[in-house]
């Protein structure tokens, strides 16, 4: 729901009215009381009507019109409504701007309510609650994104709380647990990233955790807390999978249990009738994947920008996969990078098999980019919201899976694409037969509008359909059949209103109409004319009723062959989304490769040792960005943060170098190489060796939280306070400019003494970027700690930025330069030079005090600018002041750029 929009809907009577409401407003407010929390579709005719409170958000929400339908209590009601037929469109809407939607529609035939009396109302009841965590309309859902439900499950126990999460797609059947703590809980929330977390009503209001449900906003969802009642969990849970004990799926902590049984209630409180067909709840190991928190997932856009784009993010940059499924897949992958050596390097193989076989890894994209969405479709059709094409999408995914096997017969396969191959191979083949050979090629959307099962798969089906489209040359059959028996060439079928379908003969052919007891039994009269004589027979009297009933029954026919096809889908739906898994594992290696040949990224070696040592390292996201816009090729740049050859833990550098020089590309591009490796992907560097990260922490940028009281400084702190806090030797730690939001000198000693603290606390390795040049002197003191700078270059007051990154430190930070090329008027320009050239003889005088008195206000901007003295032959003298032999390939580019410069002046 939006901010404007509480829990319980305001205006909306949730008691039953007084004596003189409508049969059909009572209805309403009935169910409405018994779905407070949701927009309530309510389904007249062809429209889901909204009263109330109910329509006045929906129109809000919409931009629908806003009108009344009749009175209660006195006052209008309000009403909207929207098209069922266009339903989905509204529902997205809806459902973008988190509202829940309870679906209520006619459970009755209206005949049935006649039989009470005219005016009774037919009867109605929700059938489904629409809410962010379980929709499954193809519409509603993004093809490359996960929609995830979690649950949160705690269970006290001594003197500390046990957590647990528990997630679901119902759009694919996912289902996956996992421990975790009240420190860790909104990392291992945000890594899933799910579009509704459901919560105990009791942990909800839990002041120790509102932090935590507040970054989630409406997507924190309180619920009675006996949907997550640990001790009727295992019978929960055993009851929905039809089993006598869910012991063979594992061993579930108590808090585990709690949250599987919160997320398993609530798919059937939504759901209603309808059951997903969902996995078995899979456990994920507490440490398996790499910790990064909320705060530096979002500084390092990994999915999306900071303003919410997925055009800018890490993922934008690497997706090369052809499908939903597989692009579903690289997202899970960055958001949860391995931490074993062996899994991440079992990934890299997958990708080197592919780098070493294009054509096979041409021929399964090819193949690929005609598979539909198995494991959705595969929901929709279990829930009864599919149609033929969802079948179709399942019969696309087996064409694939059989072609992509024969492409691959006799490959020699590394384990992970083994695994990949032998879940493919176990694909149903007797129901990928059937549904070939019972599916027409041009699918409906809507299996009521039926043309989808293919000709002769069932005689009947034939039949009718040749009586419901042909009747006239089946009528005509019939009657050559019975001239050829009668001998009566001018007999004749005809049709009328009142008869129907009947046999017509001249008068004078009556004796043999009539005449023997073969023809009496045979033909049965039905009218005498002037000149003609009318008879039918039981053959015509059933092939007129077969056609007057011919489309009714090929209908019929074929909603029988779409339930038999979707109830044996479901039979094999743990064949089918593991095949369907293993597809997308295929997709996500071969579009990997296809990444690490594009844009020439390389095999990082990833081990379980403290290295971290990068080689002609990029920045993935920019360098596609300064491509595109045809701008200077990106500036690789090295990186060693290993320990030294006597060390025991891993270097920190001490980053100093001007604003726009490249130190928070540089810093991020780190951090991104590390995500990468470990998530299995090749990297935008020529080398890299990386052990392990267990933790990524991330402080660049500024940013406030003022509906929480908190300034861009606070901010600052309390993230770096988290990474201090936290950071142990395995970590990888990237800050940037650390106390700028307060006075200089509070700035500086909390940057110093945050260096100090990660050498000697937290011994991780770590780059500390830091306009603070004083720090430079820590590099004496601290063994682990080396200077490096963004070089740059001056020339007649201007600064050149080179993007490199050097050993050494830089004694200024061209600020008013910087100024300068952002467009600040020359007399600010001007004025703010003196400033700091007083200000820095005044701080080696110890005269900073008295500057004020020596800086009158505007006394440069009063000045007239002095002309520039001209230079006699100023090219000539500066191409005389250069010495080649001396030269790096780099100086030459810039002695090139100033001589350029000077001959056009």
């Amino acid at each position: 729901m939006n901010d404007e929009t509480p829990r319980r809907m305001e205006g909306t009577p949730t008691t039953l009215p007084a004596a003189g409401a409508t049969p059909m407003m009572e209805q309403f407010i009935e169910i409405k009381a018994a779905n407070p929390d949701s927009l309530l579709f309510y389904r007249m005719g062809d429209f889901y009507e909204m009263f109330f409170g109910d329509a006045e958000v929906a129109s809000r929400a919409l931009g629908i019109t806003l009108t009344r339908r009749g009175k209660h209590d006195g006052q209008d009601i309000p009403m909207c409504g929207v098209p069922v037929h266009a339903a989905d469109d509204y529902l997205q809407k809806l459902i973008g701007l988190g509202h829940r939607v309870a679906v209520c529609e006619q459970i009755e035939d209206p005949a049935e309510a006649k039989k009470r009396g005219s005016k009774s109302v037919v009867k109605r009841d929700v059938i489904r609650l629409v809410t962010p965590g379980t929709i499954t309309e193809e519409k509603l859902l993004a093809p490359s994104e996960s929609n995830f439900l979690m649950a949160l499950g705690r269970v006290k126990g001594g003197a500390e709380n046990a957590y647990a999460l528990a997630w679901i797609d119902i759009s694919t059947g996912a289902f996956r647990v996992s421990e975790t703590t009240a420190e860790r809980l909104a990392a291992d929330i945000f890594r899933v990233d799910p579009k509704e977390l459901i919560v105990a009503e009791p942990v909800f209001h839990d002041a120790e955790l509102k932090p935590v449900f507040d970054m989630l906003g409406r997507a924190a969802c309180p619920q009675p807390a006996s949907l997550f009642d640990s001790a009727s969990a295992t019978m929960r849970i055993a009851r929905f999978y039809d089993v006598a004990t869910p012991d063979s799926f594992g061993t579930f902590s108590r808090a585990e249990l709690s949250a599987i049984s919160g997320a398993i209630a609530y798919v059937e409180k939504t759901q209603k009738a309808e059951r997903p067909p969902l996995d078995r709840p899979e456990r994920e190991q507490a440490g398996s994947s790499l910790f990064i928190d909320p705060a530096t997932r979002a500084n390092l856009e990994l999915l999306r920008t900071m303003s919410g784009s997925r055009d800018g993010s890490l993922f934008k940059a690497i997706d090369r996969t052809v499908t939903g499924a597989g692009a579903r897949l690289l997202a899970d992958r960055l958001m949860a990078p391995l931490t074993e050596p062996q899994a991440i390097s079992a990934r890299l193989d997958s990708v080197s098999f592919f780098l070493a076989e294009p054509r096979l890894c041409e021929g399964l994209r090819a193949a690929l980019k005609g598979v539909a969405d198995m494991p959705r479709a595969l929901s929709r059709l279990a829930l009864n919201r599919g149609g033929p094409r969802d079948l179709g999408g399942l019969r696309a995914g087996f064409e694939a899976a059989a072609e992509i096997g024969q492409l691959f017969a006799g490959a020699m396969l590394p384990a992970e694409l083994q695994a990949a191959f032998a879940a493919i191979a176990a694909l149903p083949a007797n129901f990928a037969s059937h549904i070939s050979s019972a599916l027409g090629d041009e699918l409906p959307l809507l299996k009521r509008d039926g043309g989808f099962v293919r000709s002769l798969y069932d005689g009947e089906l034939d039949e009718m359909r040749a009586l419901r489209d042909e009747s006239r040359k089946v009528i005509a059959g019939l009657e050559r059949s019975l001239i050829h028996e009668t001998g009566i060439r001018s007999l004749k079928i005809r049709h009328n209103n009142v008869l129907g379908y009947y046999i017509e003969v001249t008068a004078n052919h009556q004796d043999i109409m009539m005449g023997s007891d073969g023809a009496k039994a045979r033909f049965i009269h039905r009218q005498t004319m002037a000149n003609a004589m009318r008879f039918t027979t039981t053959e015509l009297a059933g092939l007129e009723t077969k056609i007057a009933n011919a489309a009714d029954r090929a209908l019929a026919i074929e909603l029988g062959v779409f339930d038999r096809l979707v109830a044996e889908a479901v039979s094999h739906a743990d064949a089918i989304r593991a095949g369907a898994a293993a597809l997308a594992v295929l997709d996500v290696s071969a579009a990997l490769a296809v990444l690490a040949a594009s844009e020439d990224y390389n095999r990082p070696l990833v081990d379980g040792s403290l290295a971290f040592r990068i080689e002609g390292g990029r920045h993935p996201v920019v360098e596609q960005a300064l491509r595109r816009a045809a701008e200077s090729p990106f500036v690789a740049n090295d990186s060693d943060l290993s320990p030294g050859e006597n060390g025991r833990h891993g270097a920190i550098w001490l980053l100093t170098g001007p604003n726009m020089g490249g130190k928070s590309t540089f810093l991020r591009q780190n951090a991104l190489i590390a995500i990468l490796a470990q998530m299995g992907s090749f990297v935008p560097a020529a080398s890299a060796h990386i052990g392990v990260v267990d933790r990524l922490f991330s402080r660049v940028g500024a940013s406030d939280d003022l509906a929480r009281g908190r300034s861009t400084f606070m901010v600052e702190m309390v993230e770096t306070a988290a990474i201090l806090n936290q950071a142990g030797e395995k970590a990888l730690v990237i800050l940037d400019e650390i106390g700028r939001g307060t006075a200089t000198f509070d700035g500086l000693s909390i940057a110093w003494a945050a260096v100090e603290y990660l050498h000697e606390k937290n011994r991780c390795r770590a780059i500390f970027a830091t306009h603070f040049h004083e720090m430079t002197s820590l590099s004496a003191k601290l063994s682990r700690l080396s200077n490096v700078t963004m070089r740059v270059k001056e020339w007649e007051g201007d600064v050149v930025f080179l993007h490199e990154v050097g050993k050494g430190a830089a004694d200024r930070s061209y600020g008013v330069q910087v100024a300068r090329l952002a467009g600040l008027p020359e007399a600010v320009v001007n004025r703010a030079r003196d400033v700091l050239h007083q200000l820095e003889e005044g701080e080696q005088s110890g005269k900073v005090d008295r500057l004020v008195d020596d800086l009158p206000l505007f006394s440069v901007a009063a000045k007239k600018e002095a002309p520039k003295p001209a230079k006699s032959d100023a090219l000539g003298d500066a191409l005389a002041a250069l010495n080649p032999d001396e030269m790096t390939p780099r100086d030459a580019l810039d002695a090139l750029y100033r001589l350029k410069g000077l001959a056009g002046r």
